[in-house]
């Protein structure tokens, strides 16, 4: 699904079959609109330029990879599951870890073409490097060191998004980086000018879509 090679030394890749993305309507290739971006001037995503200069989507190599980074945040927290197996009786709650069928209806998912070259971002090279780029950010929020983990954490952002900065200075054209979800999805950070071709979408998500209906049972959610 992807040609890797090096580049100035460092590890590359480049998708060699489409792309896909879950977005807003009416169309979801449409980067966020300046005028929803916090104090900070990123809209608080992993990989967005910490300057404000450029924008960033994100990508997938699986449609299946798309429902599953959009979906992960209508699971429960770790937490509640410990505090409801405390709870002695029958469970008469609403159940949790629904998903409105109305922020469904409100999305599309798109399909493209991508071109360019993109930073392999867990790749050895890349992580020495970073670990050395990213020293003094680390240190300022509390990290000893910085690694591949690091590097996939969802927080703090403030590590992940100086690395973009970073590889956008070098004149890279995004980032490919697997999933914290699994390393089995393949997801792609496209820096503006987004290299895109051949792009479409489809208006509807029906509930019986099958990497919707797999995406659900793997985080354990179901629609409402």
């Amino acid at each position: 699904m992807l040609t890797s090679f090096t580049a100035d030394r460092f590890e590359v890749c480049t998708p060699n079959s489409p792309v896909f993305r879950f977005g807003r309507l009416p169309s979801p290739w449409q980067p966020p609109d300046w005028f929803w971006a916090s104090e900070d001037g990123t809209f608080g995503n992993r990989f967005d330029d910490p300057s404000g200069y450029y924008r960033v989507l994100y990508a997938s190599s699986q449609r299946l990879s798309c429902f599953i980074e959009t979906l992960a945040r209508f699971r429960p927290d770790l937490s509640l599951f410990t505090e409801l197996s405390e709870i002695e009786g029958e469970n008469d709650f609403v159940p949790i870890g629904m998903v409105p069928r109305d922020w469904l209806s409100s999305r599309s998912m798109g399909k493209a073409r991508l071109s360019g070259n993109y930073a392999d971002i867990y790749a050895s090279k890349w992580v020495s490097s970073l670990r050395i780029e990213l020293a003094d950010d680390a240190l300022q929020v509390g990290l000893q060191d910085v690694d591949a983990s690091v590097l996939q954490r969802a927080a703090p952002r403030t590590i992940t998004q100086k690395a973009s900065r970073n590889i956008y200075e070098r004149g890279f054209d995004g980032i490919y980086y697997r999933s914290r979800y699994g390393h089995d999805l393949e997801n792609w950070a496209l820096f503006e000018p987004f290299k895109l071709d051949e792009k479409q979408s489809e208006p509807t998500i029906f509930p019986d879509d099958r990497d919707l209906g797999e995406a659900l049972q793997i985080l354990g959610l179901a629609l409402l």
